[in-house]
Formats: C-alpha cells, structure tokens, sequence
C-alpha cells in the first residue's frame, strides 16, 4: 500500500470491517481510499494506492456502484472514468440503510408474509407460523420506523439520534398527558 500511515491504519481496518459486513476486503478498502481522498480517482490510482489488481478494482467499483455508494464522475481532457464517494456522510448512511433494507429486510418481510398465508398443516407449523408472525411484526415495525425516519431532515435524525436515553422522558410525558382526566386510551371521553 501507497498510503500515509494514518489513512493506511483507517483503510485497513475498513477492509476487515468490510468482510464482517458481508462485503470483500478489497472492496471495504478501495470504499476507504475513495472516502479519505482528497479528490476522486480513476481505477489506476486506486490500484496504486492499494497494490492491489486491476481486476480486483474493477469488481469492486462495480460492486461499490450497484449499492449507490460511489459515483462515477469525468475529469475534463481525460477519458478515465473517476470515482468518489458522496460528500455528505448523512447522504451515505441514508444509501447504506436503503440499500441494506432492500436486499434484507424487504426479501425476509416478502418470504415471511407468504409464509404466514400458507395453510399450517401440522402443529409444527401452527407453532412456527406463530413465531414467524412475531418477526413479521418486528420486522414491519422496523420498516414502518424506517419509512418515518427516512423522511426527516438531517437536523431532525441528528437531534433524533442525540436523544439517546431521553427518549424515555418524551415517552413517559406522552403517557402523562393521555392519562389525563376526560382522556380514555389517549382519545378524549365522549360526553353523554
């Protein structure tokens, strides 16, 4: 590797991380030279920066594309194509979020929901038709929570993930407050 040692620890680790993740190495780490470069780079130079393979390259900018984590971009007078990563690190937790809840959760959510409408014909399956039902649940809940979060600016979803346990005061204030008199479940009491 061609890399300062600062930037060379970070690459490094986001391979390693990168594997644990479910994606290569090599991948994780041209993500991380692409992050902490101080302009895009053409395959070449991340094969420098790397000492790794062209081909090794290719793939994972190909790789890198399809889950909308980099963006090809052309230097004028140069034919070689040039990669970055977004610049905004919000835009990328946003990508990653979709793009994981596309090939995980909607892929279980779909195959559960079949599952769950299938006729159960043994006490096994009434059991595990139960079961699935919870994780269905939970996994509609998430995708539900999702789809409010996504659409929040980012001032909102950084003061929302600054909250961290005050959560638990906004919760117990709401219960206070749909507990009042005249208040039946949070709805006001019909007046006879």
């Amino acid at each position: 590797m061609q890399l300062p040692p600062l930037v060379q620890t970070f690459v490094l680790h986001f391979g390693e991380m990168g594997s644990r993740w479910g994606i290569n190495r090599t991948v994780g780490q041209i993500y991380a030279v692409l992050f902490v470069a101080e302009r895009p780079l053409n395959a070449d130079e991340i094969v420098e920066r790397l000492g790794v393979s062209r081909s090794n390259v290719s793939m994972g900018l190909k790789e890198l594309q399809a889950w909308n984590l980099v963006r090809l971009q052309h230097v004028p007078g140069d034919r070689r194509d040039y990669f970055a990563t977004p610049e905004d690190i919000w835009q990328i937790v946003r990508t990653l979020v979709e793009e994981r809840k596309k090939r995980e959760i909607d892929p279980t959510l779909t195959l559960l929901r079949e599952l769950l409408m299938q006729e159960a014909a043994t006490e096994a399956e009434q059991h595990a038709q139960v079961r699935l039902g919870e994780m269905h649940d939970l996994f509609e809940l998430f995708a539900g929570w999702y789809a409010d979060v996504r659409r929040l600016d980012t001032d909102r979803l950084v003061q929302l993930l600054t909250l961290g346990s005050k959560v638990q005061k906004v919760l117990d204030m709401k219960d206070r407050l749909t507990s009042l008199p005249g208040r039946l479940g949070g709805r006001t009491a019909k007046r006879g």
